[in-house]
């Protein structure tokens, strides 16, 4: 990864998925080695700034990437990584089950 500092939020209800995803970010950080702070928003009006209204939204510099569902830590890493926050968010139907319905 390049030095460029780059800015990791997590945003959500405070509900057991958005911090699910929180932790799993900070692990996915910690991993890769990036010094920069997961930063953990839960006030509704930021959320609906970024244009998504599922959570838990991660969001790398201050464009969502991914939203309505928690991925597990590698693919949590590799949004990191590719910096993705040019595409728009992966969303998962509204009811959480993961797409199914």
């Amino acid at each position: 990864m390049s030095n460029e500092k780059i800015k990791i939020q997590v945003l959500g209800s405070g509900c057991p998925s958005c911090k699910k995803l929180y932790e799993l970010t900070k692990q996915a950080v910690q991993e890769l080695g990036i010094e920069t702070e997961v930063e953990y928003v839960t006030e509704i009006g930021k959320i609906i700034e970024m244009g998504v209204m599922q959570t838990p939204v991660l969001a790398i510099n201050d464009k969502p990437v991914m939203a309505g569902s928690v991925p597990d830590k590698e693919r949590i890493k590799e949004l990191i990584a590719n910096k993705s926050g040019d595409s728009a968010p992966e969303q998962k139907c509204a009811c959480n089950c993961g797409g199914s319905c």
